[in-house]
């Protein structure tokens, strides 16, 4: 196989965490994020952390990517333990993050820096590669300020995916678009993961995003961050965020939401 052919096909991981918790200390209080979570996480599914502001999805997402430490509790992925950021999971955030004195191309390039065996060809090959799989092959050599948002966030895809990291954690990157758009990246990003097989973790405040994307929808209350629902979305891909059963799934989820907001109120 070669250097390409691996970068392209490496097989997806497994992710635990196993009850973790996470507080951060302020000026005047300590807030606790994250309360005894658990969950585990299979070999090429896409899981979507779903709930209101604040209510510790993103600090779990920034756990598993190795950019926090929890106070108490242990993650792992593939069977290691999570130290610290890996080349095998790659994090995708809401602001595409792009170099704008580079061009499309070297944007994409700079991602597979963190695989320093490439020669500068196996680079290059790998990189258009990934420019196709996200449909900008006529603009490699575009500068990034002539890309649309849409545009501008599948490059932050294909350079995400460019390393070919097992775990891709995503969170709310389609949220700063227009909706015309998201449904368009929606689409791709379906066709990208069930292709590659990547192991994705999704973040957003967003029900029917949620379940057009997740094969599971975990639903997340206010702080502490605990889990306290789980939706497994046995719906055809691809899918379509305007379908009847989309929307049908997202409303149920969304009074299972409510519910659990006036509950943690009342308490």
């Amino acid at each position: 196989m070669s250097l390409q052919d691996e970068l392209l096909n490496a097989p997806p991981a497994k992710l635990q965490v196993d009850h973790v918790s996470k507080s951060y200390v302020g000026n005047r209080q300590t807030v606790q994020a994250l309360d005894d979570v658990s969950l585990s996480v299979g070999e090429g599914e896409f899981v979507c952390l779903l709930g209101p502001s604040g209510c510790g999805k993103s600090t779990l997402l920034n756990l598993i990517a190795g950019l926090e430490f929890p106070d108490s509790g242990f993650l792992s992925a593939d069977g290691e333990p999570i130290t610290g950021p890996g080349r095998q999971r790659m994090v995708m955030f809401q602001e595409h993050a792009l170099f704008p004195w580079l061009n499309v191309t070297d944007n994409v390039l700079f991602g597979l820096n963190l695989k320093p065996h490439l020669t500068t060809t196996d680079r290059l090959g790998v990189a258009k590669a990934f420019l196709e799989i996200v449909g900008l092959t006529p603009f490699a050599n575009a500068s990034i300020h002539e890309l649309s948002g849409g545009m501008k966030q599948r490059v932050a895809l294909a350079r995400a995916l460019a390393p070919n990291p097992q775990v891709l954690c995503m969170d709310e990157p389609f949220a700063a678009l227009d909706a015309m758009t998201r449904e368009q990246l929606y689409d791709d990003l379906q066709k990208i993961q069930q292709k590659r097989r990547k192991t994705v973790v999704f973040v957003t405040h967003n029900v029917r995003e949620a379940v057009c994307l997740g094969d599971r929808v975990l639903l997340f209350t206010p702080r502490p961050g605990r889990i306290r629902a789980e939706f497994k979305v046995d719906l055809p891909r691809p899918r379509d965020i305007n379908d009847v059963a989309v929307a049908q799934l997202a409303s149920a989820i969304t009074a299972e939401l409510k519910g659990l907001l006036q509950q943690s109120d009342a308490s």
